[in-house]
């Protein structure tokens, strides 16, 4: 079964940074996507970074471009999400997505439960 189990999340003044891991297991296959979305009660969901794992290729959604990075550590399969200068409304409830049948970024099969995320003003 593919599991995806995500961690990190904290209370961290506005400024501040959080690294978030998403631990991936039971894709067989060498190429697949996994992504960070994020949920805030009243917000619709939004894709926030995306990686292929097999190219190393990347996506980030506008608001997030030059303070969060997403990276691969293949050694321990796991998916990273650095967030850097993080300010309140990045505040949500962040969980990781995998999709193996694309690879895209764009069709996801699987989805991890979530970690929180609160920025303090």
């Amino acid at each position: 079964d593919v599991q995806l189990q995500a961690s990190g999340g904290g209370l961290v003044q506005a400024g501040g940074s959080l690294r978030l891991s998403c631990a991936v297991s039971g894709i067989s296959f060498d190429e697949y996507a996994i992504a960070w979305f994020r949920g805030a009660p009243g917000k619709e969901r939004e894709k926030v970074s995306c990686i292929n794992v097999f190219d190393g290729s990347t996506y980030d959604e506008d608001s997030v471009k030059g303070r969060f990075t997403i990276s691969y550590d293949k050694a321990e399969n796991t998916v990273y999400l650095q967030m850097n200068n993080l300010k309140p409304e990045d505040a949500a409830t962040y969980y990781c997505a995998a999709d193996v049948a694309t690879a895209t970024c764009f069709y996801f099969d699987y989805y991890g439960q979530g970690t929180q995320v609160t920025v303090s003003s």
